[in-house]
């Protein structure tokens, strides 16, 4: 029988033509966000570093038309990335305290261009539960589950919180001063558990839920604040320090580089309760729909939006 498709030289070419433009359709290029003339953003897997950086990226493609990427690593990297020139920029840098040692390495190296986000905190958490009813039926509050309310409070009630903090990812600035914690309270025979955000969700969901002792490595602003009522520890020894903010940090040269860019990132500037909105917005609709919801967002406070691109 002959062959359907003679094996000529020409044939053979045009067959491999036809193969190429099918592989072309079912695996397209790289859109332009893709490509190393967009910005490239750093970012952590945390819910407010979410939030931010994706809001920037909708801002940058759909009101000023410059791609934009974000990378996602960690804090550690998310430092080093900016200074020596990997990434363009990052929304999520903590200072003066909880960044403080990534800050002391690469402050010199990248261009700080200051709080787009003021009153931030973090610190150890704890839920306020009650047992039972919330007030009896003369209106009286009833007690919590937790009752501690300091750090010191943790060396006393180890057993009901079997000497365990739960944290996030290892590098993170809120689990270094977890760690000097430790120390600094001397909480012995102490663990502080490594994961991340999600993992230390899931725990402090299930202790609410079930009215268990958990103390969580938290920070505001955060969802998690709106959908329970927590409290963070006091903190007698200032370990974790004050208030602080949330820094937008761009890498040297990209004023020169990219002009509207850098002006807009130097006027980003929004609220704890704005951020809090976005970040609840993707906890009740999932991962994949943040830059939807940062979308939305931009829908719902454009006197904001032009603020920046004024």
């Amino acid at each position: 029988m002959r062959p359907l498709i003679p094996k000529t030289p020409l044939c053979s070419m045009a067959l491999a033509l036809c193969l190429l433009l099918g592989a072309l359709i079912a695996f397209p290029s790289p859109s332009a966000a893709e490509t190393k003339d967009a910005l490239h953003i750093a970012y952590v897997n945390w819910s407010s570093s979410v939030a931010a950086s994706t809001l920037v990226r909708a801002v940058l493609q759909d009101r000023l038309g410059i791609p934009c990427r974000l990378v996602e690593t960690t804090a550690d990297s998310m430092w080093r990335m900016v200074a020596s020139g990997e990434a363009d920029a990052m929304l999520s840098a903590w200072l003066p305290d909880t960044h403080a040692a990534y800050a002391a390495a690469n402050l010199d190296s990248v261009d700080d261009l200051g709080p787009n986000l003021e009153g931030a905190r973090v610190g150890l958490v704890v839920p306020r539960v009650t047992v039972g009813r919330p007030t009896t039926g003369t209106g009286i509050t009833n007690r919590p589950v937790v009752t501690a309310t300091s750090i010191e409070d943790l060396a006393r009630y180890g057993d009901e919180f079997g000497r365990r903090i739960v944290g996030i990812d290892p590098e993170a600035g809120v689990m270094r001063k977890a760690r000097l914690a430790i120390e600094e309270y001397d909480l012995q025979g102490w663990r502080l558990i490594r994961g991340d955000e999600q993992a230390m969700i899931k725990e402090l969901e299930r202790a609410v839920r079930r009215r268990e002792w958990i103390v969580v490595t938290g920070w505001k602003p955060h969802w998690m604040f709106a959908r329970w009522k927590l409290d963070f520890l006091d903190d007698p020894k200032n370990v974790f320090g004050g208030y602080e903010n949330i820094h937008t940090v761009a890498r040297k040269g990209l004023q020169e580089d990219m002009p509207e860019a850098y002006a807009f990132l130097n006027r980003f500037h929004w609220t704890a309760d704005d951020m809090e909105q976005l970040m609840l917005w993707n906890e009740e609709s999932g991962g994949p729909y943040a830059y939807e919801n940062a979308q939305r967002w931009m829908r719902t406070h454009p006197d904001k939006v032009a603020s920046w691109l004024d």
